[in-house]
């Protein structure tokens, strides 16, 4: 956006004279007749995320008192009405009310136009982020009235406009910010027009590498393609440009996940804690390295996402938390198979598992309870797992109802915990029938583990000694274990977990 901004602005067109001179956008003599030839606006808002909807206007009036300064030279124009520069004037000094602030952009565009006769170029970037805070904070509302006012006034029927450029995660045009706005065009990743614009493609990648290769600097790619490539927009594979320039330039480092630790993941991590059985239990197969087909709509609104499956998915790859590895558009309906892209990506979701667990158990305790289990100590297991129980109970949001959230959670903890030695499998067939969970070890000399969980209604009259009979039962009916036994293993473990409200009752079988 910052190119765009030197390469059009004409008040920076002495400054930005040379900058272009080596570039491929050099050889386009039509293209470079524009070069420095219009009033550019430029904002971003990605850095007001805010508690309350009172410190997000005060940072807006900062931000806009900010932005006013740089055409400050406007107040000098016979063509401003003393009504206008009084209007000027109370936004450069951060003393515009909320009707004033929300036409600050518009009016900034009128006084520019006026002033040097030509129309203005408006550049917003990210200008979703004040619209996810106020999704994680509650004031959600007040904010979407708010951008609807600011961004509508501008873009609507303003005649002092040329053309307008704004970037974000959500597509505007479902936000309810822009309706009735004509001639919007909107380019996403999984479309290909801009697709091969944002990020490094793997000729550039290429170029890159081969720079520092003829400066005796070698930097191994299959590496970088593990950790940061991965991702598929339109028809192009890209990777990410910051964490490649950043591992670069920090290489005696290592591979790290830059990217993630440099975004903010607030509402990611939300929208996955909270997430329902069905989202929990699809991300045990991310996590597993396999895909889930889900149906995709890049119209994304924070509204609806905890709402929907299908709009949790959409915002995730949206955001960069999953890839495209397969896409079919079926009567104008968009279904892709999803994956986590790479490695940074999969550091990230293990990390936030495990964190889950650091809160609602610490993480000394979660990992004594693991042990406990692979090691056949199952009474100090049955101990910790009903701790864990309880304070998942909150945690998830678990009502004594829904022992799924916990089961699922468990899962996942298993799944990112145990990998190294073991393979954790869930909701499989083996057998007869289908086993909950199986802990599979890679040394057969170890324990194999099969676990039933059996849910009782608090309406029923069935206790959990009948429920414990009838899932040890099950286990051994549909020979559960026999893909242990398949493999060699044959020490095996057969625990049911009977769940009924908030009790739990763990029991070995034979």
């Amino acid at each position: 956006m910052s190119m765009i901004k030197y390469f059009f602005d004409i008040n920076t067109k002495d400054e930005s004279g040379t900058l272009f001179d080596e570039l491929n956008i050099k050889k386009d003599k039509q293209i470079m007749e524009l070069q420095g030839k219009q009033p550019v606006i430029f904002i971003t808002l990605k850095d007001t995320k805010f508690a309350n909807f009172r410190d997000f206007t005060s940072a807006i009036r900062g931000l806009m008192s900010e932005v006013y300064k740089e055409y400050i030279y406007v107040l000098d124009s016979d063509n401003l009405l003393d009504a206008d520069k009084e209007d000027f004037n109370k936004i450069l000094y951060s003393k515009g009310d909320i009707p004033l602030l929300t036409n600050s952009i518009k009016n900034l565009s009128r006084y520019l136009c006026k002033y040097h006769d030509k129309k203005v170029i408006l550049l917003i970037d990210e200008y979703d982020v004040p619209i996810q805070e106020a999704y994680i904070n509650g004031y959600y509302d007040e904010v979407i009235l708010f951008m609807r006012n600011l961004l509508g006034s501008v873009l609507k029927g303003n005649l002092y406009i040329e053309k307008a450029l704004l970037t974000g995660i959500l597509r505007v045009a479902k936000e309810s910010i822009f309706s009735g706005l004509n001639n919007l065009e909107v380019d996403t990743i999984i479309r290909n027009k801009f697709s091969d614009k944002f990020g490094f493609l793997e000729s550039e990648i290429d170029e890159i590498l081969s720079y520092y290769e003829n400066n005796n600097v070698n930097i191994d790619k299959n590496m970088i393609k593990e950790w940061y490539n991965g991702y598929i927009f339109g028809n192009n594979i890209i990777y990410n440009p910051w964490s490649v320039l950043n591992y670069i330039d920090n290489r005696e480092e290592g591979f790290k996940p830059y990217w993630i630790n440099s975004s903010e993941n607030a509402l990611v991590k939300k929208i996955l804690s909270n997430g329902n059985e069905e989202i929990k239990k699809e991300f045990e197969y991310l996590i597993e390295n396999k895909t889930i087909e889900k149906v995709i709509d890049d119209n994304v609104i924070m509204g609806e996402i905890e709402g929907s499956s299908e709009s949790v998915w959409s915002f995730l790859l949206m955001t960069g938390y999953l890839k495209v590895v397969k896409k079919e558009n079926i009567e104008g309906i968009l279904k892709c198979d999803l994956a986590i892209p790479n490695k940074e990506v999969y550091i990230y979701f293990k990390n936030m598992i495990l964190k889950w667990f650091d809160d609602s158990l610490s993480m000394l305790k979660y990992k004594t309870m693991l042990n406990a289990l692979v090691n056949g100590d199952i009474r100090n297991f049955g101990a910790l797992f009903k701790g864990f129980v309880i304070n998942n109970v909150s945690y998830f949001d678990v009502s004594g109802k829904e022992p799924e959230k916990v089961y699922h959670a468990f899962v996942l903890g298993m799944l990112v915990s145990l990998s190294d030695n073991y393979e954790v499998k869930s909701n499989k067939e083996s057998g007869y029938g289908r086993y909950d969970v199986m802990i599979i070890p890679k040394d057969a000399s170890k324990y194999g583990i099969v676990i039933e969980f059996k849910k009782i209604d608090e309406f029923l009259s069935d206790t959990i000694e009948e429920a414990t009979k009838e899932a040890l039962e099950q286990i051994e009916n549909k020979k559960y274990a026999q893909e242990l036994l398949s493999r060699g293993i044959n020490n095996i473990i057969k625990l049911a977990i009977v769940f009924k409200n908030k009790e739990v009752e763990i029991t070995q079988g034979s």
